[in-house]
């Protein structure tokens, strides 16, 4: 147990001192945490063995995945805060569509980029791994985003609109590759599976809003027998919990495996309890305080997952690096061409694909079904590189992009410690 809390400890340490070196190249303090967990992982100083001092194995990573599991509930949990009604009927109807039009167009790009590439290296990269890399090329990962733009408190259309999609997105992503494994499963047996092609996804995304909305309004409901703020704010946290709790579940109905999606549940969740509770708007932002160790130690240890091994197998480099670019042209221009169906202003337009780059914990979940696959290692290995470019990158040209839109003001130098002092000196008056 007490390696554990020195891990921890050093991790939350780690990532907050490397931010500060970060934030001298004006990168974003997420950039600074993943390189922390690759730095505190098992192939650097969590290789030198020294309990305590780092991750010294990836069991001891995978052991913490409780804290990630935690971390991205309190995270989807927040993003459904932008579900408010009055956001919804401003940009509702724009971000459904893009949401969908996006993911979509990119899967498409990607698919006839390395399917053709299967055929034209047909040891290099089967057809249901490029069917299945198609599918995970559309999710996008919220964290990273909402990180970025929680630090620089980014506000304005594009910023609205972006994390409206992010979260859609999640719904659209689950269906493609459910779609597109099945697909790929029917090509590596010789039989399809109508069951898991179509029934499996929608039964999960259904029950996934209807738990997420009896959390929500049951948070409300016993939010009224509380007064005080701390301890509203622990009704609040427990509701969470206990959310990311439920939604980890599984279960069968005759032939049906029936399961949740983390991210929707927590977002219903969150979307509901802000849309039924006139005070939801100050206890979001309380919780959002709460949880600041969590999200970085989220970062930290993501970072540590990344396995630095693919980095020597020059087949894995050759089919990740024309996934990276085919995926970012697909979220590019497929975001491109959504805005200017939906008509968004032209700095919309022009930046919501990049800020849409990202991915991490849904992709790597899907890669991990993928392993099934004959070829699922390398799904698996190319998804890992990826995630380990689009981490470290992704979050700067979201910050980039959102800049560019003016909607993420010049840094100050204000500091807390300076702000409370006339405090202090007013009190020993």
């Amino acid at each position: 147990m007490e390696i554990y809390l020195i891990s921890l400890a050093v991790a939350i340490i780690g990532g907050l001192m490397l931010s500060r070196l970060t934030k001298l190249i004006n990168l974003p303090a997420v950039t600074a945490y993943l390189v922390a967990g690759l730095l505190l992982g098992p192939f650097v100083i969590g290789a030198l063995g020294v309990q305590g001092l780092g991750f010294n194995n990836t069991e001891h990573v995978e052991s913490l995945s409780i804290i990630t599991q935690t971390a991205l509930g309190f995270i989807a949990f927040t993003i459904g805060n932008e579900f408010r009604l009055s956001q919804l009927k401003t940009f509702g109807s724009k971000a459904i569509t893009i949401g969908i039009l996006q993911a979509v167009i990119t899967t498409l790009l990607v698919d006839v980029v390395l399917i053709a590439l299967h055929f034209a290296f047909p040891d290099m990269l089967s057809i249901p791994a490029a069917i299945t890399l198609g599918a995970i090329a559309s999710a996008t990962a919220p964290a990273a985003t909402l990180m970025v733009v929680r630090q620089y408190k980014a506000d304005g259309p594009l910023t609205k609109l972006l994390l409206l999609v992010v979260a859609i997105d999640d719904a659209v992503g689950l269906l493609l590759f459910s779609a597109s494994f099945g697909i790929a499963s029917a090509i590596s047996n010789g039989s399809v599976s109508i069951i898991g092609v179509v029934v499996e996804p929608i039964v999960e995304i259904v029950l996934s809003l209807i738990l997420g909305s009896v959390m929500g309004f049951l948070l409300d409901f016993v939010e009224q027998f509380f007064h005080s703020r701390s301890k509203r704010m622990a009704i609040s946290v427990a509701f969470v919990l206990l959310t990311v709790g439920l939604s980890t579940m599984k279960f069968n109905i005759g032939p049906v495996h029936c399961g949740f999606s983390l991210l929707l549940v927590c977002m219903m969740t969150g979307t509901v309890f802000c849309n039924v509770c006139s005070t939801s708007e100050e206890l979001m932002a309380r919780i959002e305080s709460w949880t600041v160790p969590i999200n970085i130690l989220f970062f930290v240890i993501s970072g540590a997952e990344l396995d630095l091994n693919i980095l020597v197998n020059p087949v894995t480099l050759i089919v990740g690096v024309i996934y990276i670019i085919s995926r970012s042209a697909g979220k590019y221009y497929g975001a491109f061409a959504s805005c200017k169906i939906t008509k968004c202003s032209k700095k919309t337009t022009d930046n919501l694909g990049i800020t849409l780059l990202p991915q991490a914990g849904v992709a790597l979940g899907m890669a991990i079904t993928a392993a099934t696959l004959p070829d699922g290692g390398m799904v698996r290995n190319v998804i890992l590189f990826s995630v380990l470019v689009y981490e470290l990158i992704g979050p700067a040209l979201t910050k980039m992009a959102l800049t560019r839109a003016g909607e993420i003001n010049p840094e100050g130098r204000t500091s807390a410690r300076k702000e409370n002092e006339p405090k202090k000196a007013v009190e020993s008056k």
